[in-house]
């Protein structure tokens, strides 16, 4: 098969899925331009930031986007590629997309609400709670996951008589450089956009130097650091972005990052197609392996392992907790919600052609002709990330990019994958143990100050309770954790399409299109944190100190869930087989003070521009 054809089928097929889909839905619920959106209604200076729908966009994207669509689908290739391709573009259009574009959208009717406040609203406040305990430990099992990949891309390469191996080492201390200096250079460009007003073509120019010029030192000063020592650095970084405001940190990290990773996305779209004219873009990985593997049987392993290619839990968080308070209009919500999963879904699709290129030179079982092998010579497997990094290197060496920037630019964006979905989630973490011990279901109610709220509530104690046991999972790898993050992030996803579903009948609107992905989404995910249960069993009864440690963590997490996602999993669906059509209106006057504020300076700017407008005239 060839590399350039099928990209560019897959790229039809879900461009028209975005026009086609996901127009057709933002008709049938009701989008409105002219609606006051709650990032304008709200407007806070800390969760609640109107901004432009590329900025929206570049959050969402950048948040949603990270190691999922490269290791999820490379992993899966072990049906064969053909399989992987059609969950990604079947699940990506009619059940990833939907349900973050639901998920946004519904949040945004709701003056901004999270997912487990719409589940008050629409199931009860047991339900609320039972759903935090399940979102807080899901991003306890993200944390510990996306963080463990993200150091062992950082860490240096050992040399064979001890110390650093600078040759092999150089990119990952320039990438480690670079994500450090990204940090400094987002608050002080969220600043400069800030302060003079930056929009459009300026702001852009401005966003593109500045990663120049980090690439250019971190190129300079490469930084060498041990697997523990980053995740030192990288903890630290998870407490200042999920605590500071987001207008400080994460959107601005968030637009210059979206800069880098379309790059990437360009520059890996030319390099298959020069690859192609070259003769060197077919794809060497088999179409079709079975419908088992070692791995376990195709269903439900495939459905949980491409999870952010074609469906994942994980996104309606980001969409319901953060970008919901983002949107200034509701005609982006679409582009926001459903576009930036299109988008991902091809950046799932890229990460299947080119390890399909690459399969013979390197590959997951160790048999590619430019696999390392250990000291005792045996072959050692390539990860999913070395593999997307090799290939667009390679690609972007076909059309004359030098081979040492192009490795150091692939290794930094690899990386950003991960780390900007950690930020994400962080923040999100800290907010829903929050939202547990909060009294209201006001979408502000995490920044009330009294009684116990005053500890509760506070962005930097929350952040640090969420992150420690998160660290303590992170040294079991993340291959140990993979199968356990799966299951539980697609199980999120079918409790919020149960959500969305409710949501819709209540509102009255049409919601049978979210029936099917329910039904399957359940059943999938159960089945898949059954296996993981009886996998956890088997490593007890026969593992070291270290690897029981692991299985008793993980065994506890895995029950946990199915507990919780069972009995959430029963009240939405008694709630929707319950609820009466048309019976909860959208909400309107559940405003805080400030909001109801912002809504009368606006109106009297209004009127003061009309009557100004009239005495001219």
């Amino acid at each position: 098969m060839n590399g350039v054809l099928l990209m560019v089928v897959a790229a039809a097929v879900l461009a028209c899925g975005y026009l086609g889909y996901g127009r057709w839905l933002a008709n049938k619920w009701g989008v409105d331009k002219e609606a006051l959106t709650p990032a304008k209604r709200m407007k806070d200076g800390n969760s609640f930031s109107p901004v432009s729908a590329f900025t929206a966009f570049s959050h969402q994207f950048s948040s949603i986007c990270g190691a999922g669509p490269v290791t999820g689908t490379i992993v899966a290739m072990a049906f064969g590629w053909l399989p992987v391709v059609l969950w990604v573009l079947v699940g990506g259009i009619f059940f990833g997309a939907v349900h973050d574009f639901g998920a946004l959208y519904a949040s945004m009717k709701n003056n901004g609400k999270s997912l487990a406040q719409l589940i008050e609203k629409y199931i009860g406040k047991t339900g609320r709670r039972l759903f935090l305990l399940f979102c807080w430990l899901f991003c306890i099992i993200v944390i510990a996951a996306f963080t463990s990949m993200v150091c062992g891309t950082f860490k240096y390469t050992a040399a064979a008589e001890g110390g650093i191996d600078f040759t092999k080492s150089y990119a990952a201390g320039c990438a480690g450089t670079i994500s450090i200096l990204f940090t400094f250079v987002a608050i002080a460009f969220g600043w400069a956009q800030r302060k003079f007003n930056l929009k459009g073509a300026t702001e852009f120019v401005v966003a593109c130097v500045a990663i120049v010029a980090m690439f250019a030192v971190g190129m300079q000063f490469p930084l060498y650091l041990d697997l523990n020592q980053w995740i030192a650095v990288v903890m630290v970084y998870l407490v200042f972005a999920g605590a500071m405001p987001i207008q400080t940190l994460k959107q601005p990290r968030d637009y210059l990052t979206t800069i880098m990773m379309v790059t990437m996305i360009i520059c890996a779209v030319l390099g298959i197609c020069v690859l192609g004219a070259k003769g060197q873009a077919t794809i060497t990985a088999p179409m079709f392996t079975g419908f088992s593997t070692k791995s376990g049987m195709m269903f439900p392993v495939l459905f949980v392992s491409v999870a952010c290619g074609a469906l994942s839990g994980f996104h309606s968080l980001v969409s319901s907790g953060t970008s919901s308070k983002q949107v200034s209009n509701e005609k982006d919500a679409v582009k926001v919600g459903y576009g930036a999963m299109i988008v991902e879904s091809f950046v799932g699709i890229l990460a299947i052609i080119i390890a399909g290129i690459m399969f013979s030179d390197m590959n997951t079982a160790g048999t590619g002709a430019l696999n390392v092998v250990d000291a005792a010579g045996n072959p050692v497997a390539s990860t999913p990330f070395q593999i997307f990094a090799a290939g667009i290197s390679r690609g972007m060496q076909a059309f004359g990019v030098d081979g040492t920037v192009a490795t150091v630019f692939m290794t930094m964006n690899v990386s950003a994958l991960a780390l900007t979905s950690l930020d994400a989630v962080a923040r999100i973490a800290r907010t829903s143990f929050s939202e547990f011990f909060a009294q209201t279901n006001d979408a502000l109610a995490i920044e009330d100050k009294s009684g116990a709220m005053k500890v509760l509530g506070n962005p930097w104690f929350a952040t640090v309770v969420t992150l420690l046991p998160g660290l303590a999972l992170t040294f079991g790898g993340y291959l140990a954790i993979w199968p356990l993050f799966g299951a539980s992030n697609q199980l999120l996803g079918g409790m919020t399409m149960i959500t969305l579903a409710v949501f819709c009948k209540c509102t009255g609107r049409k919601g049978a299109m979210l029936y099917v992905p329910v039904a399957f989404l359940l059943v999938c995910t159960f089945t898949s944190l059954a296996q993981s249960i009886m996998g956890c069993v088997t490593a007890l009864s026969a593992g070291t100190a270290a690897s029981v440690f692991n299985s008793v963590l993980q065994l506890f997490f895995a029950v946990l869930l199915v507990v919780l996602g069972l009995i959430v999993a029963v009240n939405c669906l008694k709630e929707l087989f319950g609820k009466q059509a048309g019976s909860l209106p959208d909400e309107e006057s559940e405003w805080t003070e400030l909001g109801r504020q912002h809504v009368a300076e606006a109106a009297g700017k209004g009127a003061a521009s009309g009557s100004a407008a009239a005495d001219e005239a």
